[in-house]
């Protein structure tokens, strides 16, 4: 390697010739003192003007832009063509090709059915473990049987029984002369934080009819059943007790408004009116949304009903209350919203539902008089609710109390406030004593999102009365769904778990007694 050789970094060799290095002469003291303003003027010349560092401002930026697009932008759908999708709404799934070219009538009930739906319970079951399952499996109905290995069912239990037993156990409800060591043997266990199983928690009464179908008994059976009024049908094996599966109502509105083009004599009927079809009841049963929740529960279970419309002091139609909603109230922590109002129970019921399904919840629960048959069956298969409420155009409402903001989650817990003793003041578990609202923000229906979007209730349209529309169509001979009503409603009557007379003459002022349904 040459002596006057420079390496680099990274090893390359940088050659350097010694002729250039020995000419290299040191600058003058001139070229010193000039070189700065030789510098200086360059950078000067090189230096942006005042008018060259003017930065334009927002507006200026804006100026001689074209409009936006919005303002010429046409709708995309016109008054008339909004109508038509409102009046014939598309289904949400696709018809199953299985019964494209198949009569209804002649489909098994069995084709219906999953087996992998069915989630069992023992008689030996207790009640706080029975009431897991059902909440935790997304179920809306357990079977109960006497053994783990067999598969044959002799019970049920849904939200029904589970309203009725917290009724129970929060001391809201009393028994009559003849069940009354019934009650006792109950309340005992209760207090003594034993452990209640189905078999007890069902001799409080039965609210569903226990039915069973073969699995390859046709659809017409099972609507004439839905059409007189039974909720759920269980699915058993041909000449055997096995069960298959359950067909519930909104099971079978489901299925018949996915695949209702296969079937002229349902499709044609989805055009026309509610008023036109006369179907549903102009007598519905409500309750003021500023009434106790816990009379709403007491309301239901003696009536024999799944939901309830909340209206406020002018009849409009602000929520919904139903069986399934009690899940929310089985924490101890849940306890104090039993005498809160229903309107703060129903902000609870749309908060907890916006935060599982990440987005706004708003009641909708409602169709007016002018719905086609097609409108409605869509929000009850989209809500998977048992009824509409019929509404007419809103009325004032006088609710305007200042509430706080909807959109924070109402809290549940409060401070320790001893609550006055009673024998079944709570759960069978050891729960702590139920607490007082008295420091809980209460909520009006004005400050519900969608509070206005109702109107003046009117009435009621039910997948009862439905799939009775749909039997008498069909040529079938359903009984009549308000027998059915009238026989649930004195089977509550004489049933053991009746409200006391205190609670009775409560709730008579409570509720809307113009309006009930008989």
């Amino acid at each position: 390697m040459l002596p006057n050789d420079l390496t680099d970094g990274d090893g390359g060799n940088l050659i350097r010739d010694d002729r250039t290095i020995d000419n290299m002469q040191a600058p003058s003291s001139e070229d010193l003192r000039s070189t700065p303003s030789r510098s200086s003027s360059i950078r000067l010349g090189h230096s942006p003007s005042p008018i060259q560092s003017h930065r334009q401002s927002f507006t200026e930026s804006l100026r001689g832009h074209p409009p936006s697009p919005r303002s010429t932008r046409q709708p995309s759908l016109s008054q008339a063509q909004l109508q038509e999708l409102l009046n014939n709404p598309p289904t949400s799934g696709s018809p199953d090709p299985r019964f494209s070219s198949r009569d209804w009538q002649t489909i098994g009930v069995g084709e219906l059915c999953d087996p992998a739906d069915l989630r069992w319970v023992e008689f030996d079951t207790g009640i706080e473990d029975a009431t897991n399952v059902l909440i935790n499996s997304g179920a809306h109905v357990l079977l109960v049987r006497h053994r783990k290995d067999e598969r044959a069912a002799h019970a049920t239990y849904d939200y029904r029984d589970l309203t009725q037993y917290l009724l129970f156990a929060t001391g809201q409800l009393h028994p009559d002369e003849e069940h009354f060591p019934i009650f006792t043997s109950l309340a005992k266990k209760a207090q003594a934080g034993q452990t209640i199983p189905l078999r007890d928690a069902k001799s409080l009464g039965n609210k569903e009819p226990f039915m069973t179908l073969p699995s390859t008994a046709n659809l017409t059976h099972a609507i004439e059943v839905f059409g007189g009024g039974v909720h759920r049908i269980i699915i058993v094996e041909e000449g055997t007790d096995n069960v298959v599966g359950i067909l519930s109502q909104l099971r079978l509105v489901r299925f018949l408004w996915e695949n209702g083009r296969n079937f002229p004599i349902i499709d044609r009927l989805y055009s026309q009116t509610i008023k036109d079809l006369g179907i549903g009841s102009q007598q519905a049963i409500s309750i003021n949304g500023d009434k106790a929740l816990k009379e709403a529960l007491k309301l239901m279970n003696n009536e024999g009903l799944t939901s309830l419309a909340v209206v406020d002091n002018q009849s409009n139609v602000v929520g919904n209350i139903s069986n399934v909603d009690v899940k929310l109230l089985t924490k101890s922590s849940s306890a104090p919203l039993l005498d809160n109002t229903c309107i703060h129970f129903v902000s609870v019921i749309l908060s907890t539902r916006g935060m599982n399904d990440g987005k706004d919840s708003f009641p909708v629960f409602h169709i007016n008089p002018y719905s086609t048959l097609a409108h409605t069956l869509a929000k009850l298969v989209a809500t998977r609710a048992h009824r509409m409420w019929v509404t007419d155009s809103p009325s004032p409402s006088l609710t305007s109390t200042p509430t706080p903001t909807f959109q924070q989650p109402p809290q549940l817990s409060q401070p320790s406030v001893p609550h006055p003793p009673s024998h079944l003041s709570s759960l069978p578990q050891s729960n702590p004593p139920f607490l007082p609202l008295s420091n809980t923000p209460s909520v009006s229906a004005s400050a519900l999102p969608g509070a206005n979007m109702g109107g003046r209730l009117a009435g009621v349209v039910s997948l009862t009365d439905i799939l009775n529309l749909f039997a008498r169509a069909s040529g079938l001979h359903p009984t009549d769904p308000d027998e059915r009503r009238r026989q649930r409603r004195r089977s509550s009557s004489s049933s053991m778990m009746r409200g006391s007379l205190d609670s009775a003459r409560s709730s008579s002022l409570d509720v809307s007694t113009s309006n009930l349904k008989r």
